[in-house]
């Protein structure tokens, strides 16, 4: 039996070489026809936000490009942006694929890898200006999406469109070819006026319970805390005095701020309210007692 299954092996070998050899090979034939694709992949993600009060601010990517011919095909990247209107109260503007920029491939260099790499970016104006939007038609939370086209010198063209889930968000290749820059907005400067008010008459009493946390202003510049005073514990930041039920303060803005973020901590029991002007005495938040919930709140007011 066993010189049996031996010579059937030697007769399977020959005939598996025999077609290995066979240059018109039916797998030869496909394989023979089938050409690669091409990926950019993402090296490092620069700036994922564009700042509408500085038009010189940017959203950048560096990217590696591989080919089969270890990028001997690379003929540039076309650089496309999209607007996403995630703000209605403005009304809804479409602006989609419009062309930014051009890479020519002559402006990459070898990366580690030996591999085509580059760092491409584009202006909040290059990107407006592409898209022929206007002041009105867009706001801090809308988004604009930047998509890489690769052209190679074959002529193929590889998009968002052409990969899949492994090459687009895999471990190794993280190539998306699309990318989200969130519109933000440094600011206005000036002295902001707070109006506090508790329903109960013991002034604030937020998530801690007793004197509790206040308000925070997070800028880059520092942060500020303010709160209403409260009679039970003393206040671990410099509360505004008050009759329990009202008081008012001031927060100031410096000039050349590049963010602010007003964060609420919470109602501990439901009785808390405030306002908030800007520095034209216009209302950018109204909060009755007990609406607020903790996080950030939408204080907007954009430099211009």
């Amino acid at each position: 039996m066993k010189k049996i299954i031996l010579k059937s092996f030697t007769v399977l070998f020959g005939v598996v070489l025999f077609q290995a050899c066979d240059s018109n090979n039916v797998i030869d034939q496909v394989t023979g026809s089938v050409k690669s694709g091409a990926v950019l992949r993402t090296v490092a993600v620069l700036s994922n936000t564009l700042n509408s009060s500085i038009p010189t601010t940017s959203w950048g990517v560096t990217v590696e490009e591989q080919d089969d011919q270890n990028g001997a095909l690379l003929k540039s990247v076309g650089v496309y942006v999209t607007f996403k209107d995630l703000t209605p109260d403005n009304g809804t503007t479409v602006a989609s694929d419009k062309l930014v920029k051009t890479i020519a491939g002559s402006a990459f260099t070898a990366g580690p890898f030996g591999l085509p790499r580059a760092t491409i970016s584009a202006t909040f104006a290059e990107a407006v200006s592409a898209m022929g939007v206007t002041p009105s038609q867009y706001a801090p939370g809308d988004l604009f999406v930047f998509e890489l086209r690769l052209e190679l010198t074959d002529g193929r063209i590889f998009t968002s469109a052409d990969v899949n889930g492994t090459v687009s968000g895999g471990s190794f290749f993280k190539s998306p070819f699309k990318y989200n820059a969130l519109i933000v907005c440094s600011p206005e400067p000036g002295v902001y006026t707070i109006k506090m008010h508790d329903s109960y008459g013991d002034g604030w009493q937020t998530t801690t319970g007793g004197g509790g946390r206040g308000i925070k202003v997070v800028m880059d510049s520092g942060t500020i805390e303010f709160g209403m005073c409260s009679p039970y514990e003393a206040s671990p930041f410099v509360c505004t005095p008050n009759d329990g039920f009202d008081a008012e303060t001031t927060v100031t803005i410096p000039a050349g701020t590049l963010s602010a973020n007003w964060i609420f901590p919470g109602d501990q029991y439901g009785e808390i309210g405030f306002e908030i002007f800007g520095p034209a005495n216009q209302l950018l938040l109204a909060v009755p007692f007990g609406t607020g919930a903790a996080g950030i709140l939408p204080v907007t007011l954009c430099a211009m």
